[in-house]
C-alpha cells in the first residue's frame, strides 16, 4: 500500500520487568513484527526492508512474528520468506500463526514448510527453549482455529517458570489469565488502524458515524459496514501494552495495511528489553 495510506515505519522501543528472571537472561533483546499482510497490495517492499534493517540494527538476541503473514492465498509466503531469511538473531526466528495463516485448507502446511525452508520454528501449541530452560517461549495455535488449546500447553510448564506467550489474537488474553504470562505479545488489530487522538481506535464508533452518513454515501465507504466486533472484542487492547489481571500483553500495530489505510496509527516493529522485576 502507498506510503501515504500506511504512514512510515515507526520503532518502538520498550522494557518489560520479569519476575523471577535468571541473571542471565537479564537484558535479553527481543525483536516483535506482525501482520505483514504480503501479497503485493498492503506492504511495500520499501517498508519490508526497511523493517528488517532495524531489526537487524537492534541486534536481537530473538526474532518473533506473530502472525497473519498472507491475506488470504498462501502462496506469497514463498517470495516473503526469500525476504525474511535476512532476519538476524543470536538464537533464532520463532513464529506463530494467525487467522489468514489458516485461511484455506492448505494454509497452515504451505506456510510452516515455507517458514521451515529459511530456519523459522513456528509454533502451534508448542513450547521451545531458545533462551534455556528458565524462560520458555510458548506459542498457541490461532484463537479462531479448532485446535486453539491453551491448557493443554500452558498446564505443562510449573506456574514458578517466567514465560513468554505468542499468541496472535489478544482477546486470549482474557481466558489466559488462568495461567501466568509474564509477557503475551499479540498483533491481528493493525492497532486499529485509524486512531482518533485522545481517544481511541475509531472503529468504536463506525456504526454511530455509518448511521449518520446519507445512503448515497455509504457505498463509496464499504469498510463502515463491516461488524468489527468479530475482529476482537477488546478494541481497548488494539495496540500498545496493557496489564490485563497479573499478566502483561503487548500488541504490535503491525506492518501490513488495509482499506481506508492508517490515520495516527503507523506500522512498527517493537524493540523489547527484558529486565528482572
Amino acid at each position: 500500500m502507498h506510503w501515504l495510506l500506511s504512514g512510515a515505519l515507526t520503532i518502538e522501543k520498550l522494557t518489560v520487568k520479569i519476575a523471577s528472571l535468571p541473571a542471565s537472561l537479564q537484558g535479553t533483546k527481543l525483536v516483535q513484527l506482525s501482520d505483514l499482510h504480503y501479497d503485493g497490495l498492503r506492504l511495500s517492499e520499501d517498508m519490508l526492508s526497511s523493517a528488517i534493517a532495524h531489526s537487524n540494527e537492534a541486534e536481537p538476541d530473538l526474532v518473533v512474528l506473530t502472525g497473519d503473514y498472507v491475506t488470504d492465498d498462501p502462496s506469497p509466503i514463498h517470495q516473503l520468506v526469500l525476504r525474511l531469511k535476512h532476519l538476524q538473531s543470536r538464537y533464532g526466528i520463532y513464529a506463530v500463526l494467525g487467522n489468514h495463516d489458516i485461511y484455506y485448507h492448505r494454509s497452515k502446511t504451505e506456510i510452516i514448510a515455507a517458514f521451515n525452508s529459511i530456519g523459522v520454528n513456528t509454533l502451534w501449541n508448542e513450547i521451545a527453549y531458545p533462551l534455556g530452560k528458565e524462560l520458555p517461549i510458548v506459542g498457541l495455535a490461532d484463537y479462531w482455529s479448532k485446535e486453539f488449546n491453551p491448557k493443554v500447553v500452558m498446564n505443562q510448564l510449573d506456574p514458578a517458570t517466567p514465560r513468554i506467550v505468542l499468541s496472535h489474537n489478544p482477546d486470549t488474553a482474557d481466558l489466559l489469565q488462568k495461567w501466568r504470562v509474564d509477557l503475551q505479545l499479540s498483533g491481528h488489530t493493525h492497532g486499529g488502524q485509524i486512531i482518533i487522538p485522545g481517544i481511541g481506535p475509531m472503529v468504536v464508533y463506525y456504526k454511530q458515524l455509518l448511521r449518520k452518513l446519507p445512503k448515497q454515501w455509504r457505498i463509496w465507504m464499504p469498510f463502515l459496514r463491516g461488524n468489527f466486533t468479530k475482529v476482537v472484542k477488546h478494541w481497548e487492547w488494539a495496540q500498545g501494552f496493557h496489564q490485563v489481571g497479573q499478566n502483561q500483553l503487548y500488541i504490535n500495530r503491525g506492518l501490513g495495511t488495509y482499506p481506508p489505510g492508517r490515520l495516527f496509527c503507523p506500522p512498527e516493529i517493537t524493540v523489547i528489553t527484558l529486565e528482572h522485576q
